[in-house]
């Protein structure tokens, strides 16, 4: 088995003396290249070269960025036929949140993680996962557009600025963000297959998954009944006040099925669509890619093989 092994250092999980006790625990069971990503896009990179290289499997060390990054390289565009040989996605958490491995069954706790994705691999435990795809990248788990992208893009200048992107500070930056921006935010256009247009909204997530993100160990769930095997799941709403979104908010952080008058939801949807007329904010993955004013989502079933537990018939 060709094995390599993507690791960003400057994640915020990770550390040396951990991420050398993870490559030792992988390599007394298997032969492993271990590559370490140098700049933006360099995950990418590296996955375009293990499916070039005919890799078996690619296991990411990281955060959920590196994984998307590693994803993207290791399919290509969504325009262009996916390559013949795909290697096999294995994660190891090492950022701050961790949505996508946490989603799939993965250990939290990267040593425990390891052991975890050697025993699937020697078991052979693969599965078969649909992707979400705007024209040129592929999400793993959610894109958003509007407040969601604008708290994303406040928390990449509080990283670049050398703090750490607790879940703390998450909270504080997404509190800050509505209060700043209640009546401010510009409203878009959604359309979802199958449904007419909304109008005025300010805040929308598509979803290739649920949960949505996790508090701490908590998971928020805005699209309860998606999945990786059901198509996209939407949440819109078209109003960024406070005291309408705090209803919204206690469903949400109650686990209870989110419902509110301004807010359009459906959890199983072939394409959704954004529109606006000035450029709005935009994030995929936890990442932000910048302000749009029109960008459509569609969905890849049985995208990638991915290295995880099989859910049971019930989960």
């Amino acid at each position: 088995m060709r094995v390599m092994l993507i690791v960003n250092p400057f994640a915020t999980a990770t550390s040396p003396a951990g991420r050398d006790a993870l490559v030792n625990t992988l390599s007394a069971h298997f032969p492993v290249d271990v590559e370490h990503t140098t700049h933006r896009g360099h995950a990418g990179e590296l996955g375009a070269r293990a499916v070039a290289e005919n890799y078996d499997a690619v296991i990411v060390h990281g955060g959920d960025g590196s994984v998307n990054e590693t994803v993207n390289g290791l399919l290509g565009p969504p325009t262009h036929t996916p390559p013949a040989h795909l290697p096999a996605l294995a994660v190891i958490p090492g950022g701050s949140a961790n949505v996508f491995s946490r989603t799939l069954g993965i250990d939290p706790d990267p040593l425990q993680a390891t052991r975890q994705i050697i025993d699937l691999l020697d078991r052979d435990s693969h599965r078969r996962i649909g992707l979400g795809h705007s024209a040129d990248r592929w999400f793993l788990f959610n894109a958003g557009m509007g407040m969601d992208a604008i708290i994303v893009h406040a928390m990449e200048d509080k990283r670049h600025a050398g703090k750490p992107a607790t879940p703390g500070r998450y909270l504080w930056t997404t509190i800050a963000s509505f209060l700043r921006n209640a009546g401010g935010t510009a409203s878009f256009t959604v359309t979802a297959a199958g449904h007419d247009p909304r109008t005025g909204v300010r805040f929308a997530f598509v979803s290739n998954t649920s949960p949505w993100t996790y508090l701490g160990r908590r998971e928020i769930r805005i699209n309860p009944s998606t999945g990786f095997d059901t198509r996209l799941g939407v949440f819109a709403a078209t109003s960024t006040g406070v005291l309408r979104n705090l209803p919204l908010a206690t469903r949400l952080l109650t686990q209870r099925n989110p419902k509110a008058h301004h807010l359009f939801r459906d959890d199983d949807v072939a394409w959704v669509t954004f529109a606006a007329t000035e450029p709005v904010d935009v994030q995929m993955d936890g990442d932000y890619i910048g302000a749009y004013t029109d960008i459509r989502f569609d969905h890849r079933r049985d995208a990638l093989d991915v290295v995880a537990p099989v859910p049971s018939p019930t989960a």
